[in-house]
């Protein structure tokens, strides 16, 4: 997951520098895979600088260029051959000069070097608005402000936005940091915890205003178990366009395109608030009615990347009088979104069943954003939140109006849970204590309501969005991670127990056999239980109808349980030579898995292949073919 700290930054007003905002969210379990740098313009303007046109005389051994004598705010004046028509003397305009890197169409890197051109010497280049990825004219070069200075850094003058952006590997319990702004509670709580206080910054909705009632759109939620809670509200008189600069970048720096100003919002507060929303052509909605239910197997619908699909009963789907629009959470359909011809459009904000949502991903091989967070668990408290906030920032984009009451389908409230914790336990899980007043003050930190203290523990309310914190050890970890496994201390002394055990294991049986095989020069391979259902074709001794399938299989080469060890080694064996290596001593230990009528019977094997020479070619040995009978013989009797 991308996130971009300019964009944090509007949640949490904090000063510190990237690194040490990385290395304190790696410690607080939001673990910093990387960061790197953004700038809404490719190459961030390095090398241009604004120059002063101090001269403009006709090339003469062409028409349509000009020499120009360009002061850069050093002690030299350049000389730069110009094609612009609009070029002329006492111009402030941006010069990429020698050595700068410039990118083409196709984001190519090339350089402006010193050159001659008809005979002149050019020692830069006066740029064009899309010669510096600031737009797409190309009719003449940038003319700026008369009033700045030659030599300034044309990155200040443009509006370049630089960022920093990380890359979160989040782990899947985590659905509350899945947003900028969850990200930002996780990082005040940190911060915090160094006695560094600062306010979380939540969007305001005090400008959400209902123009008039002209649009009305009726909504049934026929399943209330698959869409507990399901909101929207319609916005008339819009005009899509392309989106301003600021929301391009910020989606930009996240890798997501910009597509228009509609999408982008709803795409904008997906990841600031981790609500995912949908807006409907309000004009293609049939009958001005929302269903949101489920429709009989077999149904055919077409998506938004143009396949048709085939829907499953379970499947839940946002239908208006006459037809299917959306698969619920996961993905649009072809004819509902919005284009530039849409006029009116209906919000969707809701909170559906993450089960179900997972169920319908995978069984149509569908990973988007929006699906991503609700298999996972979203906050239910922001649906309504988010809506508002989405459509006062569509109304400003597109110049809209907000022309219904807002509907909230919530029949059955998603309720905080309560746990206990017992500060004996706490401690002697984390095996230092703690004090009383600093779990007290982690967990107001994380927005979990401290209800009551006694002098054996505390009572608690978590969160709804904190769907992974339903346990006391739940809560332990939520303290440890806030308090930090760097401030526990380690023990001087290590204690052990002597385990003691009667006859000879397994696993003591494998590990005594794989010493004396990696004694003999071999090297143990791990290969994957998954294999091709092909395989129990090649042999008389396996059979078909014995495979044990996998009911989701990631490829149909990884589809069943694998009857023999045989293939993997062949695999391994074909990896090793294909890659120069004759000689190969390889084990391997593992399960095979076979169905039959009455049950399913699992075995486990040695598997040991051998190729090449016995031995690899040196001074005190000679090479031998490692044939069947060395394979069988007497080398391996410390084995039988």
């Amino acid at each position: 997951m991308k996130i971009s700290y300019n964009w944090l930054k509007q949640f949490i007003n904090t000063d510190w520098d990237a690194k040490q905002t990385g290395e304190l969210l790696t410690d607080l379990g939001l673990e910093i895979e990387g960061i790197t740098p953004f700038s809404s313009v490719l190459g961030g303007l390095k090398g241009i600088v604004v120059g002063h046109v101090l001269s403009c005389e006709q090339h003469q051994n062409a028409d349509r260029l000009k020499v120009t004598k360009v002061d850069l705010g050093t002690d030299d004046i350049v000389q730069i051959v110009c094609g612009a028509p609009n070029v002329a003397a006492g111009q402030k305009v941006p010069v990429a000069t020698i050595g700068t890197t410039l990118y083409d169409a196709d984001g190519k890197p090339w350089q402006i070097k010193k050159g001659k051109i008809r005979g002149e010497v050019s020692q830069g280049m006066i740029c064009a608005e899309d010669e510096l990825g600031l737009g797409n004219a190309h009719d003449g070069i940038m003319i700026l402000d008369p009033d700045i200075t030659p030599g300034t850094p044309a990155s200040e003058v443009l509006q370049v936005e630089n960022d920093i952006v990380f890359e979160i590997g989040l782990t899947p319990n985590r659905a509350d940091a899945m947003s900028h702004w969850g990200v930002a509670r996780d990082l005040r709580a940190g911060l915090k915890q160094k006695d560094i206080a600062l306010e979380l910054i939540t969007p305001s909705t005090t400008n959400f205003k209902i123009e008039n009632r002209l649009l009305k759109i009726e909504v049934k939620v026929q399943d209330k178990k698959l869409a507990p809670r399901y909101c929207g509200v319609t916005i008339s008189d819009v005009s899509i366009k392309e989106s301003p600069d600021w929301l391009k970048n910020r989606l930009k720096a996240i890798d997501l395109t910009p597509v228009n100003n509609v999408v982008d919002a709803t795409n904008y507060v997906l990841h600031s608030l981790g609500q995912p929303l949908h807006a409907f052509d309000a004009k293609k909605i049939a009958g001005n009615e929302i269903n949101v239910k489920t429709l009989p197997s077999g149904t055919k619908f077409t998506t938004l990347d143009g396949v048709e699909r085939e829907l499953h009963q379970e499947d839940l789907m946002i239908c208006d009088a006459e037809k299917p629009m959306c698969i619920a959470g996961v993905f649009g359909g072809i004819d509902s979104g919005v284009t530039n011809e849409t006029s009116s459009i209906f919000l969707e904000s809701a909170y559906f069943n993450p089960v179900s949502i997972r169920k319908t991903a995978k069984r149509h091989g569908l990973n988007t954003d929006a699906s991503f967070r609700f298999e996972r668990g979203i906050d239910p408290k922001t649906t309504e939140y988010a809506l508002m906030h989405c459509a006062i920032l569509i109304c400003e984009l597109t110049g809209g109006n907000m022309t219904s009451d807002i509907i909230d389908i919530y029949p059955k409230k998603i309720k905080d849970h309560q746990v206990f914790l017992n500060f004996d336990k706490a401690n002697a899980l984390i095996g230092q204590k703690i004090e009383k007043e600093t779990i007290k003050n982690i967990l107001s930190s994380l927005e979990i309501k401290v209800n009551n203290v006694t002098e054996t523990g505390i009572g608690m309310t978590i969160p709804a969005y904190r769907n992974d914190v339903t346990r006391e050890a739940d809560v332990i970890e939520e303290i440890l991670r806030v308090y930090g496994y760097n401030n526990i201390g380690v023990s001087s002394k290590l204690n052990a127990s002597i385990a003691s055990s009667i006859g000879v294991k397994d696993h003591q049986v494998q590990n005594k056999v794989a010493s004396q095989l990696t004694a003999l020069g071999f090297h143990e391979m791990l290969n994957n239980s998954l294999t091709s259902p092909k395989y129990s074709q090649l042999s008389d001794t396996l059979k078909e109808q014995h495979n044990v399938t996998i009911l989701n299989p990631l490829s149909n080469e990884l589809s069943v349980m694998r009857q023999s060890m045989l293939f993997g080694a062949l695999e391994s064996l074909a990896y090793n030579t294909k890659r120069k290596t004759a000689n190969v001593k390889l084990f391997e230990f593992g399960n095979t898995y076979k169905n039959f009528e009455t049950a399913r019977e699992e075995q486990k094997h040695l598997s040991l292949v051998v190729a090449g020479n016995k031995t690899e070619n040196t001074w005190s040995s000679q090479l031998g073919s490692a044939d069947f009978f060395y394979f069988k013989g007497s080398n391996y009797s410390c084995l039988r």
